[in-house]
């Protein structure tokens, strides 16, 4: 899936990132949340993304109200410890925090202590996040020869574990424009990254499935290798 990016004359390694897809289902068709990358962002400008970005040094060390389910869990320690894990669901509720002003989290009037700065505006809500809610849907390293890359993770959540919807806790960053839900087939006549599209696929595949059948369903990893796309699986 090569795509017009600039490329880099020095060796990037990708950093950690992860994204969230909101599947909402309570006006019939199914529904996902999408924004458009701003213009002047070197990477991805006026693309139609979901919310995520950069795992921070703090995301494993916020407490939750939940864990992650033990099926998403042994899929994402196939190829990390399990503090990196959690680092990465944290950050994929993290940035949908930032970016739309959405919690995935439950009340929590409890004074929560952190260290993380990132984390003080959520926790300011009067929530905590939880983490079970959450299924692993894809991963996805960005090719060489890019000046940014990313070993990105997808998750997905049912809007049902969603605060927010329709009154967002706060005003996004910004860096998300034109906030909106839209139906999967609308969602593909957007400015996609390919890789947007591969996933949006794999998450319609995914919906109506049930737990059982979720922990047996494999996850797409996408790569590159001698300037060649991989499409291997996660058990």
């Amino acid at each position: 899936m090569p795509e017009n990016h600039k490329k880099s004359k020095t060796i990037v390694y990708p950093k950690d990132a992860a994204t969230l897809l909101i599947v909402r289902k309570d006006q019939g068709t199914p529904r996902v949340l999408m924004g458009q990358r701003h213009g002047k962002l070197k990477f991805m400008p006026n693309k139609f993304v979901f919310p995520g970005g950069r795992v921070d040094a703090g995301d494993s060390r916020v407490s939750s109200l939940s864990e992650l389910k033990d099926g998403v869990k042994k899929k994402l320690l196939r190829n990390c410890s399990e503090a990196r894990a959690r680092g990465l669901a944290m950050a994929a509720i993290r940035e949908t925090f930032e970016e739309a002003g959405l919690i995935v989290g439950k009340p929590h009037h409890d004074r929560c202590r952190t260290r993380s700065k990132s984390w003080l505006p959520f926790f300011s809500e009067g929530f905590a996040p939880t983490l079970e809610p959450l299924d692993l849907v894809a991963r996805a390293i960005t090719p060489p020869n890019r000046f940014r890359r990313f070993d990105a993770r997808f998750f997905s959540v049912d809007a049902c574990h969603v605060h927010g919807l329709d009154q967002p806790h706060l005003t996004g960053s910004g860096e998300l424009l034109k906030l909106h839900w839209v139906a999967f087939d609308e969602a593909e006549k957007l400015e996609l990254p390919q890789i947007t599209h591969f996933v949006l696929q794999e998450v319609e595949r995914r919906i109506g499935a049930s737990s059982d059948q979720l922990k047996k369903m494999p996850i797409p990893f996408v790569h590159t290798r001698n300037e060649q796309f991989y499409y291997d699986t996660i058990q």
